[in-house]
């Protein structure tokens, strides 16, 4: 028999080249925002990657850019010491406190003169990033100065961090990069308006929106949010030793980091003072938030002679730009009406320019928030874009009153469809309780159709938006009664489109129970409570008619699903819509199931790594099926974890608890 032809160094060599191509089109396209091939090329190397190590998992390496990809959550961060303390600076809000900054320099170097580098302060949060022998080791949060902690996996999601760099003759082996993650202005408006969709609270700014997708434990959802790292220092042995901090910007421009392109260095403190107002006006140019500059010393030698106060050091100063603020009137306050049926106040304002922008509406947030200001339509009040994004009512002029300023009355009923509202305890946001609310449809039916829920194919954003308009379509169960002409009448339809929508339809009529009850899209009610819901009870007759206090006693429904589910049903409206979805043909039935029952009764399994014949997904639901519970981190009483390929930390921490660990065969077997 001929020996097998050793794919490995064939492998091994386009692997290396596609990692070089990659590396080099991602520097063009994230630091130099200069790209020369195509998103589809650049996904089609990056496949063909993706591919080659699946195939040769023993050839993959921690700097491959197939690794940015997010991997599995992790159970906490871990906190670990900084090489050096990571200082906080101190601040100036004038010219005159920025001149005494420079004297107290010049005193402190026996009245010599500095020269200065004047950086834009980037709104971001700090890090410290490690490399050993070029690799990308470790990165650390700033935390309280001196210990921080670890944020590697999701560092790694960040396309313009390099996870290996090229170090030069005369470069110690182990550097560190100190720099800033920061949010592009256009990714936060897009996370934003992600987050409004969902109506979930808006982050304030895009720090706090860069500070929580990198404390996240699941790296998934930071490669979502395109955040950026910004380097600005470089350390050996958490010590500068490059002569000047201008050199240290430069080596790692050619280091391959991205750096700020709008530094300056400055012969006096005048010429500092020229370039702080020069942005002061231009900031809104830049594609990130910056709310000062910071102003140091150039010379590390003279640094190091000026040495620290307390926790700020002598030799650095941050210029903070005062706050984008106006006065203007309240003229009115509006209640809209979002996709889970949450009621949310805006101030409409006279308009008022702020930071080069003319805002005329405002959040007010909730019933709550207006009466925390006391606010009246017709009040004089502040209004400040807070982080120059979001503009914010912060205050009531309350001596510019005028006498006749009018208390808000909160709605008692939905200002779109006359429904009740209600809110749940300790909750400040009040939502209208019918599903079909016209301010809520579009939203809900591309709920309903999601391939999760009830899966109806081809019935998109576009095509909801034509039915809805046209009237064809009011609520869920409208969808049932759509007849052929005026379908295929639509834009873009014709016969055909439409006779493949309305089978889709029919289909939709034999989905499971629990997806019935996901594509409903009751609140707090995703996948798996659904399937529970619907294993608890069998048909939805019964869990209609299930009060909240019966509905706790379900494992792992709490009292807010419990509560958001009964007002759900109470509701009449819903009530009506399921009863149409009945006379439609809808399946409402399905098997009950005793939590008890099954071979893997009262055994918790946990899931890492890809299934080749099972989704994630379908492997829960097996394991629910036969009594077991699907749980999302290791530990003791973990019955096994079912590893597949490329398993994440769960399989390390299962096998240093002494957990029985199944391969997929092994899985499969246990499930026969």
């Amino acid at each position: 028999m001929a020996a097998e032809t050793n794919p490995f160094p064939d492998a091994a060599h386009e692997i290396a080249a596609l990692r070089g191509q990659l590396r080099r089109h991602e520097y063009l396209y994230y630091v130099l925002d200069q790209p020369e091939i195509s998103d589809a090329r650049f996904d089609a190397l990056m496949n063909r990657l993706k591919a080659l190590e699946q195939a040769h998992p023993e050839l993959v390496t921690p700097d491959s850019p197939t690794q940015r990809v997010g991997g599995e959550p992790r159970e906490g961060l871990v906190r670990a010491p900084h090489s050096s303390r990571l200082l906080s600076l101190d601040n100036a809000y004038s010219e005159a406190e920025l001149r005494d900054f420079d004297h107290r320099v010049r005193q402190g170097l026996g009245d010599e003169s500095a020269d200065y580098v004047a950086e834009l302060k980037l709104d971001g949060l700090s890090l410290a990033l490690h490399y050993h022998q070029g690799l990308f080791v470790r990165g650390l949060t700033r935390g309280n100065g001196e210990i921080g902690e670890d944020v590697t996996a999701n560092l790694r999601t960040i396309r313009s961090l390099p996870l290996r760099v090229t170090l030069p003759d005369g470069f110690p082996s182990d550097i560190e990069v100190r720099g800033e993650v920061v949010m592009p202005r256009a990714a936060f408006a897009q996370v934003n308006a992600e987050r409004e969709k969902e109506e979930l609270a808006l982050f304030a700014n895009p720090r706090n929106a860069a500070a929580g997708a990198l404390r996240v434990l699941d790296p998934r959802i930071t490669a979502s949010r395109r955040l950026d790292f910004i380097a600005y220092y470089l350390l050996a042995q958490g010590e500068p030793w490059l002569p000047a901090q201008a050199d240290g910007l430069q080596a790692l421009k050619n280091l391959g980091f991205k750096t700020s392109p709008h530094w300056r260095l400055c012969p006096d403190i005048g010429a500092a003072w020229a370039y702080i107002q020069d942005w002061e006006n231009r900031r809104a140019e830049l594609p990130y938030e910056t709310d000062g500059v910071v102003i140091k010393v150039n010379s590390r030698a003279a640094q190091h002679r000026l040495g620290t106060v307390s926790k700020y050091p002598r030799w650095a100063i941050a210029y903070k730009y005062a706050a984008r603020g106006g006065e203007t009137r309240l003229l009115d306050i509006e209640i809209q009406v979002g996709r889970t049926g949450a009621l949310t106040p805006v101030a409409v304002l006279e308009p008022v320019p702020l930071g080069g922008v003319l805002v005329s509406r405002a959040t007010l947030h909730n019933q709550d928030e207006i009466a925390r200001l006391d606010i009246r339509v017709g009040d004089a009040v502040r209004v400040e874009r807070s982080g120059d994004v979001i503009p914010k009512i912060t205050a009531v002029v309350l001596e510019k009153r005028p006498p006749d300023a009018r208390e808000f009355h909160w709605p008692g009923q939905c200002p779109v469809c006359g429904s009740h509202i209600w809110r749940e305890p300790e909750e400040a946001v009040w939502r209208c309780a019918n599903a079909s609310c016209p301010a809520r449809l579009r939203e809900s039916l591309r709920h309903f159709a999601r391939r999760n829920a009830m899966d109806i194919d081809g019935l998109g954003e576009a095509l909801i938006a034509q039915l809805t308009a046209s009237g064809l379509v009011r609520d869920f169960a409208d969808l049932y009664d759509l007849q052929p002409e005026p379908l295929a009448a639509l834009e873009r339809m014709g016969e055909k489109s439409a006779a493949n929508l309305l089978a889709q339809i029919e289909a939709s009529k034999r989905r499971e129970l629990h997806r019935v009850l996901f594509a409903l899209g009751i609140r707090h009610v995703g996948e798996r409570v659904a399937r529970l819901l619907a294993q608890a009870y069998g048909d939805l007759d019964a869990l209609m008619a299930a009060p909240a206090l019966e509905l706790e006693t379900v494992p792992e429904i709490g009292p807010a699903i419990a509560a958001a589910v009964e007002q759900f049903f109470q509701e009449p409206l819903n009530r009506a819509l399921i009863e149409r979805l009945r006379r439609a043909g809808v399946n409402l039935r399905g098997s009950r199931q005793s939590p008890a029952a099954g071979k893997l009764a009262g055994q918790s399994f946990v899931l890492t790594g890809t299934l080749a014949s099972l989704t994630r997904e379908q492997a829960a639901a097996a394991i629910e099926a036969r009594g077991g519970k699907v749980a999302a981190a290791v530990s003791r009483k973990t019955a096994a974890v079912v590893a597949g390929a490329a398993p994440g930390s769960k399989l390390d921490k299962a096998r240093a608890l002494g957990v029985r660990i199944l391969s997929e065969a092994e899985f499969l077997q246990l499930l026969e």
